[in-house]
């Protein structure tokens, strides 16, 4: 197929939108009643399917793959993902029950969402859409779709890189998925110090005793659910019963206790405490503790991070530590920083990583004898921060 007749084929953005909002109610299972024949020829175009019974999969395939181009991590993927159905267990949801859960992802109330929000995410979604028809057509059918199947000995591909065909390396079946973590030792600090750089989720971290956690002043964590280092730590050390269920949520109750003995429930901390938390089920993992560092200042529906607020954190952590160390055996020696105010905090990752790394070059002056890590969520970020 000519790349002109390629993108001849191919709808429009009003056409996939249009047919984008005419699911969202009735969800993915409506997609084997009902025919959407502009998501049908966009999964066709895009070699997800060849467009007879197998279309509602290609459909579905299709709209996997432009969740993964918003960002699994992204607000917008997560809440497109919820509004559709395209998570684990959430296909068959009623339509109230995901646009509140997508809601959530902003913080918002559902109704807030469907005016507000709602409609940009669908908007991106027929963006994304369009972004993958954009690419060139593929030479051969790809995994999933009709008649084909993958080579012998066809395994996955590190995300990111090129696969044999030059397309995406993400299998267009809908399965999502991410390169394994990495870890780079001996980043240098400055002439004297490094630390350890580690692309990664924070919560899968293993034999870094303190991890630091970004909070707002109010030391309120991030729901479980959300994708921020609050959520996921919180989710991670909570303790549960044969069944699954949590039965402890150790940070924040642990937290909660905190603002109770110190007279702040309700009210806001100075940007930069810190505050210490038992690590909970992390323990399994070599943590020791769990450090809260209040750095982001509500603002209606977002956050304000003031750079220095980042530095007063990394030195009120660096205090905790040493006054904590020698009541462990072994004495405490490493700690773990995320990008401090880079994720619903709203400051570039660049500028986070400058000041964290400004910061810890302090304290390293006076105590080198911590071991320093630091993690981040994407090799892109991780090489502008070795590049600083």
């Amino acid at each position: 197929m000519s790349q002109e007749s390629f993108a001849s084929n191919s709808p429009t953005y009003d056409q996939l939108l249009e047919e984008l909002k005419g699911i969202r109610r009735p969800g993915l299972p409506d997609l084997r009643r009902t025919d959407r024949p502009a998501l049908r020829a966009a999964a066709v175009a895009g070699g997800f399917c060849d467009g007879s019974d197998d279309a509602p999969a290609g459909i579905e395939a299709l709209l996997r793959e432009a969740v993964r181009r918003l960002g699994e991590r992204d607000l917008l993927g997560q809440a497109a993902a919820h509004t559709f159905g395209l998570l684990p267990d959430r296909r068959g949801a009623p339509a109230h029950d995901r646009r509140k859960m997508a809601a959530a992802v902003y913080g918002v109330t559902p109704e807030r969402f469907r005016k507000q929000q709602e409609p940009q995410v669908i908007q991106q979604l027929a963006e994304a859409v369009l972004t993958i028809l954009r690419e060139p057509p593929p030479l051969a059918g790809r995994p999933g779709s009709a008649g084909q199947s993958p080579g012998p000995g066809a395994g996955p591909q590190p995300s990111g890189g090129p696969s044999a065909t030059g397309q995406s390396t993400i299998a267009r079946s809908g399965r999502v998925g991410q390169e394994p973590p990495l870890r780079v030792d001996s980043v240098p600090v400055d002439a004297r110090s490094t630390f350890t750089l580690h692309v990664s989720p924070i919560e899968l971290l293993r034999d870094i005793e303190v991890l630091v956690s970004s909070e707002n002043i109010y030391l309120e964590m991030s729901k479980t659910f959300r994708p921020t280092v609050s959520g996921a730590l919180r989710l991670a050390a909570a303790v549960r019963d044969p069944a699954g269920e949590i039965v402890d949520d150790v940070l924040a109750r642990e937290l909660a206790g905190w603002l109770r003995a110190h007279g702040r429930p309700g009210l806001p901390v100075r940007p930069g405490t810190v505050v210490p938390t038992a690590p909970g089920a992390l323990t399994a993992r070599g943590v020791r503790r769990i450090y809260h560092a209040a750095v982001a200042t509500p603002r209606d529906d977002t956050y304000e991070v003031r750079p220095e607020s980042i530095a007063r954190a990394v030195s009120a952590c660096f205090a905790l530590a040493r006054a904590e160390r020698d009541r462990y055996e072994p004495a405490l020696s490493s700690i773990c920083f995320p990008l401090l105010g880079a994720g619903r905090g709203g400051l570039a990752p660049a500028v986070s990583a400058t000041w964290l790394r400004w910061a810890i070059r302090d304290e390293l002056a006076r105590d080198s004898r911590w071991r320093v890590h630091l993690v981040v969520r994407s090799r892109e970020i991780a090489e502008a921060v070795g590049a600083l």
